[in-house]
């Protein structure tokens, strides 16, 4: 193995790594029953960054123009509470917030296909405190998703 093989494997992650070797996992969502690609098929990691990134904007916006009326300390709490508030009603009723519904994508009950209101407050409770969102499993769902039993699809 060459220097450059070592680190293509050390950068693309242990998955990749493993896959080289052999092993066969399968396509993301093949264990939940979705399609590899199109709608209802998992939404990638982009899609869903974007869509936070947007949202996040969104309600800073709020929280600066309408609740702080400038940019003070408190605007970032503020808005991680608008965020709270808008991700929990958002996804609890129509099933996705405006910066997933711009990228095409919506979260949707494993068992049911919509989001019960106390689903909804749990996922965006766990998403709020970050750490459950950074761990993921071989299906791209982080840990507020699979507590949650929701999944982020594609529309």
């Amino acid at each position: 193995m060459d220097n450059r093989q070592a680190m293509g494997s050390w950068l693309s992650g242990p998955r990749a790594a493993m896959e080289d070797a052999g092993a066969d996992f399968g396509y993301r969502g093949e264990q939940l029953g979705l399609p590899e690609e199109g709608p209802n098929s998992i939404a990638r990691p982009g899609r869903r960054l974007g869509a936070l990134a947007v949202d996040w904007g969104l309600c800073v916006l709020i929280a600066y123009g309408l609740i702080t009326r400038g940019y003070t300390p408190a605007t970032s709490n503020w808005a991680l509470l608008v965020f709270f508030a808008m991700s929990a009603l958002t996804v609890g009723t129509v099933g996705s917030t405006p910066g997933k519904r711009l990228f095409g994508i919506r979260v949707v009950a494993l068992r049911t296909g919509t989001v019960h209101p106390g689903r909804s407050l749990l996922r965006t409770f766990l998403l709020c405190l970050a750490i459950p969102a950074l761990i993921w499993d071989r299906d791209g769902r982080g840990l507020h998703d699979r507590l949650a039993q929701t999944v982020e699809v594609r529309s």
